[in-house]
């Protein structure tokens, strides 16, 4: 019955079979039944793991109900009147073994069958032997030591369960302590990574930007200039401005990323912004057809949002799902609910794409500057959605679509009820 004993045959099998073999050598010796009743309540003994966990549901009721019946046959066949056997407590077995199994009721519904059965060998003794006080009083003790041992038994098994669940629990408790740690401190790190980047990016972009402002005005000049008299030279100073001007956005990339985001909520409808997004980016796409699924619940909360930099980042997400499908277009599925998350309520909106998804590789880095799946892509688009959603103290991360495609999963906490601003400031 202990956990150990259901993987095979060990030593508690081996020391069932010789306890059994030690009732078998005891009289009555020559009484073939006894013997071959003691050999199938071993069988069953040492196969009763494999036939729990062949039927989960209903072996362990197969289980007792083979030992009571075999105990029973036992107790036929070795005693003059059977009620009188000195193998009596072999009814212990299907005893303890319900109180392993079931709860306080079935045990002592299995204990009161296993009485009954006793107690049915009662009559035919009455038909040769006169029932007498001792024997009346004989009978209630021992039937009363089977409700002793069920109680006993069952009780130490209630409170192991109750322990092994509560064990279990703390362990997936603090599984998931864990990973909140370590998703904790990833984001640490990240935004460690992207302050110390977004300095530097900073300082750069301002050192550009100012040369290149020299650099475009001088090639307009040289355009207009050499326009009539040099057509060679002056096709190529519209070169030197265009790519000047693809720089130009570029630097004006870098300092979005890097100047500090100064947010100015109010309470916003998400879904109004999330179809600005969708509307914008849709008007000016030129790829295959994409089709965009909604699934917007109702009444949901006004959110303290920033309008532009909520937009921006929706932008973001809608611009590289459309991209990522690319010009064999697709589908776009948008839903937003309700959520709560580490104690706080809020939306999630959930962006799923059937492009062809993020590689494995890049899954844990793609929120990292510079990081992109895209040939022209520069890696800063997903780094400054994830910026503004920190920004509103939400949380950002891209799950495991189950077959293809990118699904993008944003979080966004409702603003604190006023009872909790006002204590924090009384705090404070």
């Amino acid at each position: 019955m202990a956990e150990e004993s259901r993987k095979g045959v060990d030593w508690l099998d081996v020391a069932w079979l010789l306890f059994l073999a030690g009732l078998a050598i005891l009289p009555p010796v020559r009484e073939v039944h006894k013997q071959l009743t003691l050999l199938a309540i071993g069988v069953v003994q040492i196969f009763e793991g494999r036939l729990i966990a062949r039927l989960p549901k209903s072996g362990r009721t197969y289980t007792v109900l083979l030992k009571l019946l075999l105990g029973t046959l036992l107790l036929a066949h070795t005693g003059g009147p059977a009620i009188n056997s000195s193998y009596y407590p072999i009814y212990y077995l299907p005893v303890v073994t319900a109180a392993v199994y079931f709860g306080p009721r079935t045990t002592l519904l299995w204990t009161l069958l296993t009485s009954a059965l006793y107690c049915s060998y009662l009559y035919p003794a009455l038909q040769e032997y006169e029932l007498t006080t001792v024997g009346v009083t004989e009978l209630a003790i021992r039937i009363l030591f089977f409700f002793l041992a069920a109680l006993v038994v069952n009780r130490f098994a209630v409170e192991n369960r109750r322990q092994t669940s509560l064990y279990q629990r703390l362990a997936e408790q603090l599984a998931d302590t864990n990973r909140q740690l370590r998703q904790a401190q990833a984001e640490a790190r990240r935004s460690e990574r992207l302050a110390a980047l977004g300095q530097l990016s900073a300082g750069l972009a301002h050192e550009i930007r100012n040369p290149l402002g020299v650099i475009k005005g001088s090639a307009e000049m040289l355009h207009q200039k050499l326009d009539a008299s040099n057509p060679l030279a002056s096709e190529l100073a519209g070169y030197i401005s265009s790519e000047v001007n693809r720089l130009s956005v570029l630097v004006s990339r870098f300092l979005d990323f890097a100047r500090p985001l100064r947010t100015e909520t109010r309470p916003q409808s998400v879904t109004d912004l999330l179809d600005r997004a969708l509307k914008s980016v849709a008007e000016q796409w030129q790829g295959g057809t994409v089709t965009v699924e909604y699934a917007y619940q109702e009444d949901l909360p006004l959110l303290p949002l920033d309008e532009d930099l909520c937009e921006q980042a929706f932008i973001n997400l809608v611009q590289n799902a459309y991209e990522a499908m690319g010009s064999q277009g697709g589908t776009l599925r948008v839903d937003v609910a309700a959520a709560n998350m580490n104690g706080r309520r809020g939306v999630e909106v959930r962006l799923k794409d059937s492009g062809p998804g993020i590689p494995a590789d890049l899954r844990e880095q793609i929120f990292n500057p510079f990081v992109t799946t895209k040939s022209t892509g520069v890696g800063l688009g997903l780094s400054i959605v994830s910026k503004i959603v920190d920004e509103h103290k939400g949380s950002i991360r891209l799950e495991s679509a189950p077959q293809q495609g990118a699904c993008f999963v944003l979080f966004f906490p409702a603003e604190e009820p006023a009872a909790t601003q006002e204590g924090a400031r009384a705090s404070a």
